[in-house]
């Protein structure tokens, strides 16, 4: 029988940190102490993941403290390579990326939600200077801090990865052949809008309430795909008939690397599009923007074209085109 992530952990790894299971170790930071490793036989993805949630657990409590690859690391008793790796093949971004993403989300919410000073928000995203903080927060935001307060558009660039499932699709040997693509129905909708949190880097300035509805008129015309593995939604994908159009396609982040799917719902994609149209657009980052964590780089390789420039909701981005016989 398949068992949770977290009752995997639970089972193998750690106590759960409480106080008499933080210590300090010779650097003076917490850590969390580790009663016994994982056994081998579980599987080494499975081994990342377990890791990779203790990672995140220990970044989303200690959000407002210095934090950084080696502390972190050392918190979960790993070696700072180890963490990296495992971590970055995992979710498909560094732990660096998270971290800076996560903070930026959260100093986003206070510009909009607090009356906190630019330079005390600054100091609790982890910024030792208030000039430091504006120069990347205007580089992924695309405004200065002040600016963005004065709009009060708040949108994370960053939610918390959340893992919490059993993941049974992983454990098979040949993940390829277990992938159901299906048109999406309305129960779906909840599970769905999970998979588009976890991949919310890739749509800034997706207004949650707006997006739904969007997402029902497609349901409604059958251009809504959609893949499971049990309970939770691993891929998803708008398109349209009408313009020839990828309009939203999200991957979980745990099945990138371990799995074929963003090419099988690509093609199931042009294989449903190609009768109308002969070439399939969608649009992404402009290159080098920092606020990209690959997507255009995964287009790319699956062999997307470069296009026009366009402004989508105020925000710069490109048009990237797949040709039908390309």
């Amino acid at each position: 029988m398949p068992i949770s992530i977290q009752e995997f952990i639970r089972r193998c790894i750690i106590k759960k940190p409480s106080d008499n299971t933080i210590e300090k170790s010779n650097n003076g930071q917490n850590t969390i102490r580790i009663i016994s490793y994982i056994p081998q036989t579980k599987g080494i993805y499975m081994h990342y993941i377990a890791k990779t949630i203790l990672a995140i657990e220990y970044i989303e409590d200690h959000l407002t403290e210095r934090l950084d690859l080696k502390s972190i690391a050392s918190a979960i008793h790993v070696s700072p390579y180890h963490l990296h790796r495992t971590f970055t093949l995992t979710t498909g971004m560094t732990i660096h990326d998270y971290l800076r993403r996560r903070r930026l989300s959260e100093a986003a919410k206070m510009l909009c939600t607090s009356d906190k000073s630019i330079l005390e928000i600054s100091l609790l995203s982890g910024y030792e200077s208030q000039q430091a903080f504006s120069r990347i927060f205007t580089s992924l935001y695309k405004y200065p801090p002040n600016t963005f307060r004065e709009k009060k558009l708040f949108y994370p660039l960053q939610l918390r990865f959340d893992f919490k499932a059993d993941f049974d699709m992983l454990s098979k040997k040949n993940v390829n052949t277990h992938l159901d693509i299906r048109f999406a129905q309305e129960a779906d909708i909840p599970a769905w809008m999970d998979l588009v949190r976890l991949v919310i880097d890739g749509y800034p300035f997706l207004n949650e309430d707006e997006y739904i509805q969007v997402v029902k008129k497609n349901i409604g015309r059958k251009q809504a795909l959609i893949v499971n593995d049990g309970n939770i939604v691993v891929g998803n994908m708008l398109l349209s008939y009408q313009s020839g159009s990828i309009d939203f396609f999200g991957v979980h982040p745990l099945y990138r690397r371990r799995t074929d799917l963003t090419e099988t719902l690509l093609d199931k994609a042009i294989d449903i599009l190609r009768n109308e149209k002969k070439e399939i657009s969608i649009t992404t980052y402009r290159e080098g923007d920092k606020a990209d964590t690959g997507y255009r780089k995964t287009f790319q390789k699956l062999g997307f074209i470069e296009s026009e420039f366009l402004i989508e909701f105020g925000y710069p981005s490109q048009k990237f085109i797949f040709h039908k016989n390309t």
